[in-house]
Protein backbone atom coordinates (compact mmCIF):
# COMPACT_ATOMS: atom_id res chain seq x y z
CA UNK A 1 0.00 0.00 0.00
CA UNK A 2 1.48 3.49 -0.89
CA UNK A 3 3.03 4.90 2.30
CA UNK A 4 1.03 8.73 1.36
CA UNK A 5 -1.88 6.93 1.91
CA UNK A 6 -1.07 5.04 4.95
CA UNK A 7 0.49 8.44 6.74
CA UNK A 8 -2.72 9.59 5.63
CA UNK A 9 -5.13 6.73 7.64
CA UNK A 10 -2.95 7.15 10.72
CA UNK A 11 -3.68 10.76 11.31
CA UNK A 12 -7.68 9.93 10.40
CA UNK A 13 -8.08 6.66 11.76
CA UNK A 14 -4.91 5.45 13.78
CA UNK A 15 -5.75 1.48 14.57
CA UNK A 16 -7.00 1.17 11.14
CA UNK A 17 -3.80 2.33 9.48
CA UNK A 18 -1.60 0.20 12.22
CA UNK A 19 -3.81 -2.91 11.22
CA UNK A 20 -3.08 -2.44 7.47
CA UNK A 21 0.61 -2.20 8.06
CA UNK A 22 1.45 -4.93 10.66
CA UNK A 23 -1.77 -7.12 11.03
CA UNK A 24 -3.75 -7.91 14.10
CA UNK A 25 -0.87 -8.66 16.94
CA UNK A 26 0.05 -6.53 19.89
CA UNK A 27 1.01 -2.99 18.00
CA UNK A 28 -2.40 -3.18 17.15
CA UNK A 29 -3.64 -3.69 20.73
CA UNK A 30 -1.13 -1.10 21.92
CA UNK A 31 -2.55 1.46 19.46
CA UNK A 32 -6.28 0.74 20.75
CA UNK A 33 -5.48 1.51 24.14
CA UNK A 34 -3.70 4.34 23.00
CA UNK A 35 -6.42 6.29 21.22
CA UNK A 36 -8.85 5.05 24.19
CA UNK A 37 -6.89 6.76 26.87
CA UNK A 38 -5.79 9.92 24.22
CA UNK A 39 -6.51 10.30 20.67
CA UNK A 40 -2.72 12.19 20.31
CA UNK A 41 -0.41 8.92 21.27
CA UNK A 42 -2.30 6.70 19.26
CA UNK A 43 -1.78 8.75 16.29
CA UNK A 44 1.94 9.04 17.10
CA UNK A 45 2.18 5.40 17.49
CA UNK A 46 0.73 5.01 14.12
CA UNK A 47 2.53 7.48 12.46
CA UNK A 48 5.99 6.09 13.49
CA UNK A 49 4.91 2.31 13.10
CA UNK A 50 4.19 3.51 8.94
CA UNK A 51 7.22 5.18 8.83
CA UNK A 52 9.53 2.98 10.24
CA UNK A 53 10.37 0.73 7.63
Amino acid sequence: MNKLVLIIIAILLPPLAVFLNNGAGKHLLINIVLCLCFYVPGILHALWLTTRK
